[in-house]
């Protein structure tokens, strides 16, 4: 049996902790950053959790 591939581009946006919580990029940071808040971009900035009904299927995209 081949060896399972992991999903590149899914590789590139999730990452896992030690306890088993995948963390994510959050949206709206790229543009049109003049009319949204400093408090709203200082929030951006750190990752977000991916939420637990979705985290079956990014566990399929990255099985190692």
């Amino acid at each position: 049996m081949p060896k399972m591939k992991t999903n590149r581009g899914a590789a590139k946006r999730f990452k896992k902790t030690g306890g088993s919580v995948i963390r994510r990029g959050k949206a709206f940071r790229r543009h049109i950053l003049t009319k949204k808040t400093t408090k709203t971009k200082r929030d951006l900035r750190q990752p977000g959790i991916v939420h637990a009904s979705d985290v079956k299927e990014v566990l399929k995209l990255l099985p190692y």
